[in-house]
This record gives C-alpha cells, structure tokens and sequence, in this order.
C-alpha cells in the first residue's frame, strides 16, 4: 500500500510538470506565427459511422468529450476503490476532508456570482472557480520535499476525490442539455448490463469496455455530458477477484491508466485548451468581472471555503485536524486547492462555446487565479514546514 501511494504521487507530480509545460507551449503557439496550424490542427474533422449512427466531431471536441472521458474514468475507479478500502471507507476520516471540499465549492461559486450576478451569460460559468486541479496541488507539494507530512498529502488526496466528485455532479445536473430520452435509453440498458456483469463476477475487462463504449456513445448523443459515462462504467468495475488482490480488475486497470492519463491526456488537454491569444488582452481586460471573478475565486474562494469550514469543523468537534498538521500548514494547503486549471478549463469548455467573447479573458483568469495559488500556497506551506522533516516511509496506507 505505500508503494502504490508513492507511486501515485510520483506520477502526479510529474503530470503536474508536463501540464506546465503543455500550457507554456500553447501560449507560445497561439502568440507567434504558428497560430494558424494550431487552430487548423484543433479543427481537424473525424467522425465514426456505422450505418445511420455518426459520431463526428472537430479533433478539439474528441479530446475534451473523448479523451477526458478516459480521465474521468480513472477518476471513477479511485473514487471507487477509495469508497471501499481506502480514505473513503472510514467515515470519521473522511469527514474533515469532506466539510473542506463542501467549503471549497460553494464559497468560490459566491465570490464569483458576487462579481457577475444580474449578468446571465457571464453566470453560466459559476462553477469555474470551484475545481481543484490535484496534479498541480501534488506538483508543488513534492517541491517541498520530505518536509510535507504524509497525512497532509492524503487529507489534500481526500480533499480532491470528493471535490471530483462535486465536479462529477454539476457537470451533470447544469450542464447537460438537449435531452434525448431514446439515447438516455441505450445508455441505460448499457449500464443495466454492466451492473448485472458486475453483479454475476465477470472478470473480463474486455465485455465491460465493449458496453462502455457503446453507453459512452449513447450519453454522449444524449445531451448528458459523456466524462459521465467514464465514471459510471468505474463503479461496474469489480475490485476482488477470486485469486487475489494481484489479479484485481480495478487495481490493474488503475495502474495500468494513470501515466497514460498523466502524461499524455492531461497534458493533451491542457495544450488544447490553454492557447490564449494575448493580442488585446490587458490587465483592464483581466479586471472585467467575468475573469477577475473567477480569479479571485479560485485565489480567495477556495481558501476561505476550505480554511474556514476546516476551521468551523474543527472548532464544532465534528472532526480533528490530521496527524502532525497545524493550522499553518492547513491554511497553505487551503490556498493551494486554488490551483483549478485542468477542472477549471474544463468546466470553462462545458459553459462557454468555442468563440465565446470572453472565453479567453476567462482562460487568463483560471490561469491568473491557479498560479496566484500555487506560489502563495508554496510560500506558505514552505514557511510553516521551514523546520520539519519526515521519515523516508510513507506510513500512512492508500489502498
């Protein structure tokens, strides 16, 4: 258990580097003479067809409604596993984790309405500043080193899994449109049968991935977002199998996806996403309540709503403060979860139409926001542990 933690947290640290590294490299492709290859590359056409049923799409949209589905079902499948061995499975020490999250979602969606209420369209990006991008939390917690307390890490890891599932959840009640109830259908029979594999001990990942797919294409002609899919076909996913935890479905198929995800997906995403015109943008342009709101909504949001219901928790007796953490080190994680890139582009791409007006501005504010974050959280995190080292072992268990 220890070593699949460390190994977690390697290669989210990393995938934090290289999603650096992808949004730098966009920025410099929009801003020079390659702008016109990286918009013809995103526009790219494909499509599927097989009879009447066609899936066609830009190269960006198979990306973001393809590719992150494969993200969200990594998601799904530690959430799962979580829920019924890990962080999760323990009430009392998920509670604290679970109080911050709640903090960390709803207080960011009040800063940024406070900015843009009466402003309908502005409105419908509410829940930009209200995701927690934990390759990058991770990325700059590993550059404090073996200073950072294991139970910090996992109450940030704990912290994260509930605030995806948030995400999970407003993704699917706000931002799903244009229902259709036959399409809805199929993804429902699709799910009945992987629920009924599940159910009968089917091994095989091959016959889950096949009804995923065809309940991912459904969702997606539905009107429902299709990452929904990807979560939902990781709960189908059996965790025991009869000879042991090395054979285990979900352990191997979690394994086996998360570099792909970190190092390729993620980064993918990331440089579809982040190519940011900079020609007519000013810091007046960041000021405008759209992306200044969801700047400070991630920067002064998400550490109020986590420091705060942290605190309240704490204080209440509903829960305690983990192992070895003081209320230093807390409120520098608490900035931290400020750090929303991936969730947040994402959620921008869900609200706001490829050409929208201000959907750069509102790119510059999440990135604006994010790196506010992740250089006062460091400061922080880096003042508070200035005088403290941890063993060699990670002691604490993430099954």
């Amino acid at each position: 258990m220890v070593n699949q933690l460390r190994e977690f947290l390697r290669l989210e640290s990393a995938g934090g580097v290289l999603l650096i590294i992808a949004m730098l490299m966009a920025m410099i492709v929009v801003n020079t003479d390659l702008w016109p290859w990286y918009k013809a590359l995103l526009a790219i056409p494909l499509e599927i067809r097989i009879g009447d049923f066609e899936i066609a799409k830009p190269l960006l949209l198979w990306i973001n409604d393809g590719l992150m589905a494969i993200f969200f079902f990594l998601i799904g499948l530690e959430v799962k596993r979580e829920v019924l061995e890990g962080e999760l499975s323990d009430p009392a020490q998920v509670m604290l984790p679970a109080v911050a999250a709640v903090g960390g979602v709803i207080v960011p969606a009040l800063v940024f309405t406070w900015f843009n209420y009466g402003d309908p369209s502005a409105m419908k990006g509410w829940a930009i500043p209200t995701a927690t991008d934990i390759a990058f939390a991770l990325g700059i917690l590993s550059l404090l080193g073996k200073r950072v307390p294991p139970s910090l890490k996992l109450f940030l890891l704990t912290l994260a899994i509930i605030d995806d599932l948030v995400a999970i959840l407003i993704i699917a009640i706000f931002y799903s449109v244009n229902i259709s109830k036959l399409s809805l259908f199929v993804a429902g029979v699709s799910y009945i049968i992987l629920v009924m594999q599940n159910w009968r001990g089917v091994m095989r990942l091959t016959s889950y991935l096949v009804f995923g797919l065809i309940m991912w294409a459904a969702v997606l002609k539905s009107g429902v977002h299709a990452t929904i899919a990807g979560v939902l076909l990781a709960f189908t996913i059996p965790l025991k199998h009869p000879e042991g935890e090395k054979y285990s479905p979900l352990r191997n198929l979690e394994h086996d996806l998360h570099p792909t995800v970190a190092f390729i997906i993620l980064p993918l995403f990331a440089f579809a996403n982040t190519g940011i015109p900079l020609d007519g943008i000013n810091f007046e342009t960041l000021l405008s309540p759209e992306p200044f709101g969801i700047a400070m909504g991630l920067f002064v949001g998400k550490q109020l709503g986590v420091f705060g219901f942290t605190w309240a928790a704490v204080k209440a007796g509903v829960a305690k403060l983990p192992a070895g953490v003081g209320w230093m080190e807390i409120y520098g994680l608490s900035v931290l979860t400020g750090i929303g890139f991936t969730m947040s582009l994402f959620i921008s791409s869900l609200a706001f139409e490829e050409g929208y007006t201000n959907l750069n501005a509102d790119r510059l504010g999440i990135l604006s926001g994010s790196m506010a974050s992740a250089v006062v959280g460091y400061m922080i995190l880096s003042y508070a542990l200035r005088n403290k080292s941890q063993p060699d072992e990670v002691s604490t268990d993430r099954a």
